[in-house]
């Protein structure tokens, strides 16, 4: 029995995302230089996913 189109996920890692979660979010903004050690993870700053 195959599997119906709509339950693969090859497609859906494909697409691009965009809401981060937070540890992807920390690791952009050290990459950009505006996170330092000891900031808070709540409230952090808004971000956009990278192209």
């Amino acid at each position: 029995m195959s599997q119906h189109r709509s339950l693969r996920t090859s497609s859906a890692t494909a697409t691009k995302r965009n809401v981060l979660k937070r540890f992807e979010r920390v690791d952009l903004l050290k990459k950009r230089g505006q996170w330092k050690d000891g900031d808070r993870v709540l409230a952090l700053r808004k971000t956009r996913p990278e192209p």
